[in-house]
């Protein structure tokens, strides 16, 4: 009995872990695109996109706790009139950029595959290698700034005692929110959707009211309004002055801009038409640009109102570090004006909304990520899943908090350069696309708005280099691992598909009916289409590698894809096969980014569909093996037949069905 209950426990143990891996890889895909093992489709859950909209609007509203007091910091009382160039940076310039590639990038890619189609090969890869660290930046950064801060409200808040403050206590409930944050994603999108719509819904009423009673202030009080304006006029002088200084400080208050990205990068969570397809998903289009813009007029029209109400109502002297209104200037306003029990509710509230800020972030890393570093080989395969991305991007964050010990303005200057880069680069994208459409008013449109944007991210910079630094461990972070994955993933089947056209399928068929039942395949290098190339190939295989003069052989020719369509930094690829005869000799024919791989993917599906495990016969070739590695890695050459065995071993692990490599 003790026997038996113990094979129990051991069965039960072992049920558990796979039940246990199967949902901790829920959604991973092989490197066909199928979902590995039973998993389920609960990432292809789809919402109504001012759902979708709650879950970025929790970064873009979210800024409302903070912007203000960054407004009145840098423009002083010149707020508002800063304030109005930011709306108009963000309806007039980076709205009409966000909708166009919301339409040209659908796939949740965002702007950085619209650049990727202008630059192939390595540098291509290089390049949004490179825009991936820097979208890793701002993602990232806003996981671990937002949390920083609202741990910050939570222990400045007037009703916390007196020893739940220090750096220490902010770094533990700083870690505890980014733990809470992964844990709900661990959970799905449904449960941060969800989360998301009532933290938003209720942040926004909560600052109309606060915005309504603060105007309601300075309504009645018109002296407000001509005291300011009186000093305004003193200390700047006319309109020109006013203007000049307001478009000045501009790349201060660029940090409202945040949540273009992550509304594209989502996308493919927005619900389509019932129209829609793969390649016209004109549904889930509209519902894009309909995010984009509801959000941008919501926030427009918080942060205009935000601005005056705080500028005329809250002494200057409030805003400086140390002041009661430094970084919680409408919580100020809700203590001052509303009692200290809306206040605590009003900072609970933006506590709640600036942890899940994060989520948009989350949201945008785990549709980003997962589009390009697997397709790319540059990533381990477990990188298709959620779960495991959820997991390795909250110890990221964790790493990133314990460095800058929970410190928000040690983060700002690298959340804004993420920010920057991303809508720069976004900009550019969309200029080069209307350009190629020959769409010229457009595109003047567009450069004006790329080059606002770089000068933009330039003063910022400048002003803060600290954020260019981070951003370059992001970078090179995401290169290493990239090489790294690479490498270690050459010997992978690269091949999502292979194909026979209907001479081959024959010939194939006929060898493994023969008496011999086998199938001989030799590896021919294209080189000059003569009867004497081949007759000279046949019998120096035959003699080298004893094949008898009654066996029928195939040869296998892989040629370089042409150049308007070759990119051996690809991954992966779709294989056709074609029968070509040849001076009476039978030749299979593909086009492919890395022989060996490619022979090694023909040779396994030839033995999927004849039941018979096929040889392969090389002739070696003489070169320094360094020099033919490196040959192989970048190009898909090199030495071809030890290559393609491993490629076989790793592929096949049944040396019986594996299929045979013959090398003379």
């Amino acid at each position: 009995m003790t026997g038996s209950r113990t094979i129990g426990l051991v069965s039960d143990l072992a049920s558990s872990r796979r039940r246990l891996r199967d949902w901790f890889l829920n959604g991973m895909t092989d490197i066909r695109g199928t979902q590995v093992g039973p998993h389920g489709a609960e990432t292809e859950k789809t919402h109504s996109w001012w759902r979708v909209m709650c879950l970025t609007g929790v970064d873009y509203f979210s800024t409302l706790g903070y912007q203000p007091a960054i407004a009145a910091l840098a423009a002083g009382l010149l707020s508002p009139f800063a304030t109005v160039v930011l709306l108009v940076m963000t309806l007039c310039c980076a709205l009409p950029v966000y909708r166009r590639v919301a339409r040209e990038s659908f796939r949740g890619s965002g702007s950085i595959q619209m650049l990727e189609r202008t630059l192939p090969y390595w540098w291509g890869k290089l390049f949004v290698l490179v825009l991936l660290g820097f979208a890793a930046t701002d993602f990232m950064i806003t996981i671990t700034l937002s949390a920083a801060d609202a741990s910050a409200h939570a222990l400045e808040n007037p009703l916390t005692p007196h020893w739940f403050t220090g750096t220490g206590w902010q770094i533990v409930v700083t870690l505890f929110l980014i733990g809470l944050l992964g844990a709900v994603f661990l959970r799905g999108f449904r449960e941060a959707i969800g989360i998301a719509i009532a933290l938003v819904g209720s942040y926004l009423l909560l600052n109309a009211i606060v915005l309504v009673v603060a105007l309601g202030h300075v309504a009645a009080r018109p002296p407000l309004l001509t005291d300011w304006w009186r000093a305004v006029t003193t200390m700047h002088g006319g309109w020109p002055q006013i203007i000049g200084i307001s478009l000045l400080v501009f790349p201060k208050l660029a940090l409202g801009l945040s949540g273009f990205e992550t509304g594209v990068a989502v996308m493919p969570q927005i619900t389509g038409g019932k129209n829609d397809t793969p390649k016209h998903p004109m549904g889930r289009i509209r519902g894009a640009k309909r995010l984009l813009t509801v959000a941008a007029l919501i926030m427009s029209v918080f942060l205009i109102t935000s601005s005056v109400a705080t500028t005329l109502l809250i002494p200057q002297r409030e805003f400086q570090p140390g002041g009661h209104a430094n970084g919680r200037a409408l919580a100020y306003l809700a203590h001052e004006y509303l009692g200290s029990a809306f206040g605590s509710l009003y900072d609970l509230s933006t506590i709640a909304i600036l942890w899940f800020a994060g989520a948009s972030a989350m949201a945008g890393l785990l549709n980003l990520v997962p589009r390009y570093l697997p397709r790319y080989g540059m990533a381990p395969q477990w990188a298709s899943a959620v779960r495991p991305l959820v997991v390795l991007f909250t110890a990221i964050a964790f790493l990133v908090t314990l460095v800058f010990r929970a410190n928000v303005d040690a983060q700002g200057g690298a959340y804004a350069t993420g920010v920057l880069v991303l809508m720069s680069s976004a900009a550019f994208a969309v200029t080069v696309s209307a350009r190629r459409r020959r769409q010229r008013r457009r595109t003047i449109a567009f450069g004006f708005v790329t080059v606002v944007f770089l000068y933009t991210t330039v003063a910022n910079v400048i002003e803060r280099p600290d954020g260019v630094r981070i951003a370059m461990l992001f970078i090179l972070g995401i290169l290493v691992v990239s090489l790294v994955s690479r490498v270690r993933r050459s010997f992978e089947l690269r091949a999502t598909s292979v194909k026979f056209d209907d001479r081959a399928l024959a010939w194939l068929q006929e060898q493994a009916d023969d008496e011999s039942g086998t199938i001989r395949i030799v590896a021919h290098e294209p080189g000059p289409d003569t009867e004497d190339e081949y007759r000279k190939k046949s019998r120096s295989e035959r003699f080298y590698s004893h094949i008898p003069q009654s066996n029928s052989i195939i040869f296998l020719e892989v040629l370089p894809k042409p150049r308007d369509v070759e990119d051996a930094s690809d991954f992966v690829e779709d294989l056709v096969v074609r029968g070509v005869e040849k001076h009476g000799y039978r030749v299979l024919q593909l086009e492919s980014i890395s022989v060996p791989n490619a022979i090694a993917a023909v040779l396994l599906e030839i033995r999927d569909l004849t039941g018979v495990v096929p040889s392969v016969y090389f002739q070696w070739n003489e070169g320094n093996p360094v020099s033919n590695m490196a040959r192989f890695l970048l190009d898909g050459t090199g030495e071809i037949a030890p290559v393609t065995r491993e490629v076989l071993r790793e592929a096949e692990k049944n040396p019986r069905r594996r299929p045979i490599v013959h090398v003379s």
